[in-house]
């Protein structure tokens, strides 16, 4: 169950499922990239005051539960999480810009639903069991 914070003014409990592919659908996400794209994630949701509850990949997308405060707008925690992951993840590992056409590590679009007290551990569960051996 999702915990329920307090604004100036507020109560709220916000919680989002988010899941986002690789272009092209590149199968790129194991070993050390996957590891290091997780640990790029965390610290971009500290540094945009969301919290990641959830997180699994399997080679070619990436599965997020977060929770954030109302404030937040989706497309800027989308940009925020696919911007900087994508331009650190390239520094780090060059070689994945002769794999991906046009050096583009994500694909444009992605799928958000906000999730309610009744959906949390549908949903935690579906995310944990992404990754196929």
């Amino acid at each position: 169950m999702s915990e329920v914070h307090q604004g100036r003014g507020y109560v709220y409990s916000i919680q989002y499922h988010l899941v986002w592919c690789v272009k092209y659908r590149h199968h790129i996400l194991y070993g050390n990239i996957d590891t290091y794209v997780k640990k790029l994630l965390n610290q971009i949701a500290l540094d945009n005051d969301s919290q990641i509850i959830e997180m699994e990949s399997d080679k070619d997308h990436i599965h997020l539960l977060i929770e954030c405060k109302p404030q937040h707008y989706i497309p800027n925690i989308m940009k925020a999480f696919k911007g900087v992951s994508a331009r650190l993840l390239l520094k780090a590992y060059p070689e994945l810009k002769k794999r991906l056409s046009g050096g583009h590590l994500w694909n444009p679009s992605y799928f958000v639903a906000t999730v309610s007290e009744n959906t949390d551990e549908q949903i935690r569960h579906y995310i944990q069991h992404q990754k196929k051996n």
